[in-house]
């Protein structure tokens, strides 16, 4: 089946060998233009798609994480290092209130989390 643009209807068959060609090359170039036009489009998407920012980052590989993550499915609000501490059964010692507060500066660096005020942290939406 020969290649016909979807915007044009498909023309009569020339007759003689000259209009024959005649056909043939004009419709050679139109293929050809539009193969340029489908170049030019392919160029500017496949630039357009590397300016995308890629999909949220793996977390580090640690246990706490899943469980960090959890605590903030069940929270309403932004939560704070002691509030994740609590969420993750810590006692509410400074060293783990501060060690969670850095896995949650992390989480924040890698834009999994959002840190919404100095402290609080909430889900990116």
């Amino acid at each position: 089946m020969p290649w016909t643009s979807r915007k044009t209807p498909p023309r009569p068959r020339p007759t003689t060998p000259r209009a024959q060609i005649d056909d043939l090359q004009t419709r050679l170039r139109e293929a050809e233009t539009h193969l340029e036009h489908l170049a030019i489009t392919r160029k500017t998407v496949t630039g357009l798609a590397d300016r995308l920012p890629a999909g949220p980052p793996d977390p580090p590989e640690h246990p706490n994480y899943p469980r960090i993550f959890d605590a903030f499915n069940h929270a309403t609000g932004p939560l704070r290092a002691k509030d994740v501490c609590e969420a993750l059964g810590h006692e509410l010692l400074p060293k783990n209130v501060e060690g969670t507060r850095a896995k949650l500066k992390r989480l924040a660096k890698l834009g999994i989390l959002a840190e919404i005020d100095t402290g609080g942290f909430a889900r990116k939406q």
